[in-house]
């Protein structure tokens, strides 16, 4: 197959596990023999306009304006209009212009299948008044010009058509490499061994809510002396998190490492005791808490209602904002050394019969060739 990627984001120019799935898509995709060109944004002028990346192709074009964190940009509009030498049409995310523009290629030109990956309804960096909106207008109207829509769980299918969205829709979970995350190799020297270590792998945005993970951690010193939080990610929102954390005097057991790079995530996991993952909205299947799975390591996660039903029976699950509902579950891990482990080996047993990255990539695959044939 001739595939043409749209994503407004790839790794590793960009981190996050949206833009760490497409690039690792389409690596494997190259691998298996197919031709794979990555259509995306220039980061920096650095980068060139085309390259040759782990087998497939990327080719970037400037932004000329950036809408709430959506660079739109013509050439690359003019790219997608023009490109008629694929097979099929890619799309990562409705909440980009790249795939509003993706969409309508298919409707006004109609000559190649599209597909959309839905890798979460709501955006992580808008607030919800103001994205409702355009989710029920431009968003869904983008889903339904898709010949087939990917969507993480069952959660995220029924969530979609609850918008409207009548587009065929193929759950297919998300996954990762559980040869990569495991529970035996080095551990991250920027943890301290002593503590109860909670990590929390998120960008630093309003969606991703990290003051209550902090606030949820602080509750729990005094009782838990021995707990520790550490934060990896960056974001508009780390200024006034440090100014709490300092106001607060939380400097001596709540750290702020930055970004990781994804080469030390492994080690990441395997140093922590708990993962927590406090956002208000994420795929149904997210990458952050597969990778800790993998490696063992149980977690606590928003009680989100497309997340898929087995990620809160395998962790602890609380409500949105429920600072109270996290200080609890936290502290029953810290608690009892035995539910901890016996969560964290049934997690990597479901990793690899579930979530395996490559079933992911051949279920994808094998329905991208159906779609073609098909249409």
């Amino acid at each position: 197959m001739r595939i043409l990627r749209v994503a407004q984001k790839v790794y590793p120019q960009v981190k996050g596990g949206g833009a760490y799935h497409v690039h690792a898509m389409s690596r494997d995709q190259a691998a298996m023999g197919h031709d794979v060109t990555v259509l995306t944004i220039r980061r920096n002028p650095d980068q060139p306009h085309t390259e040759e990346q782990s087998g497939y192709t990327v080719i970037r074009y400037e932004p000329v304006v950036d809408v709430l964190g959506n660079e739109i940009s013509p050439g690359l509009a003019q790219y997608l209009m023009d490109s008629g030498d694929f097979d099929v049409i890619h799309a990562h995310s409705h909440l980009y212009f790249s795939s509003n523009l993706a969409a309508a290629r298919r409707r006004l030109n109609g000559d190649v299948p599209l597909l959309v990956t839905n890798h979460g309804i709501y955006s992580q960096n808008i607030s919800r008044w103001i994205f409702e909106p355009y989710l029920r207008t431009i968003g869904a109207w983008t889903f339904n010009q898709a010949d087939l829509v990917f969507c993480y769980s069952a959660g995220g299918k029924k969530r979609a058509r609850s918008l409207g969205i009548k587009s065929e829709i193929e759950v297919v979970s998300n996954g990762i490499d559980p040869e990569r995350f495991t529970p035996d190799g080095a551990s991250f020297e920027r943890i301290s061994e002593g503590a109860f270590a909670v990590v929390s792998p998120i960008r630093l945005v309003e969606g991703k809510r990290p003051i209550d993970v902090v606030k949820a951690t602080e509750r729990l010193k005094e009782k838990h002396p021995q707990i520790e939080l550490y934060i990896c990610g960056d974001g508009p929102l780390r200024e006034e998190l440090e100014r709490y954390i300092r106001s607060q005097g939380l400097d001596d057991f709540i750290h702020l490492l930055g970004m990781v790079s994804y080469d030390e995530m492994p080690a990441v996991y395997r140093s922590a005791d708990l993962v927590v993952l406090p956002s208000e909205a994420e795929g149904g299947a997210p990458r952050v808490l597969l990778e800790a799975m993998a490696a063992e390591t149980p977690y606590v996660t928003s009680n989100l209602t497309h997340l898929a039903a087995e990620l809160k029976e395998l962790g602890g699950a609380t409500e949105v904002g429920d600072l109270k509902g996290f200080s609890d579950q936290i502290a029953s891990f810290i608690d009892d050394d035995t539910y901890r482990s016996r969560a964290g080996k049934r997690g990597r047993d479901v990793v690899l019969d579930e979530y395996n990255w490559q079933k992911t990539v051949k279920e994808t695959t094998a329905t991208t060739e159906r779609v073609i044939k098909s249409t």
